[in-house]
């Protein structure tokens, strides 16, 4: 059985969408800047492992207060 470089190809791609909108997701709680996380998660993902990594730091990283909770005190 060959695996083709297209096919990997196609899997890397696919792994980038989904690593970046999980990326979003969690950073949209996670951090101030949602959008440059998910841009991180995108480029990550070219090599699997450090997307999975970063994801995983993304998910036991501590919510950010939201802007109401720190107005209240």
């Amino acid at each position: 059985m060959n695996i083709s470089a297209a096919l990997i190809g196609q899997l890397i791609l696919v792994l980038m969408l989904v690593t970046g909108a999980c990326s979003y997701y969690l950073g949209r709680r996670k951090t101030q800047t949602p959008v440059l996380a998910a841009v991180l998660g995108v480029v990550l993902a070219v090599i699997p492992p450090f997307a999975l990594l970063y994801l995983l730091v993304l998910w036991f990283k501590k919510d950010v207060a939201s802007a109401s909770t720190a107005v209240r005190g």
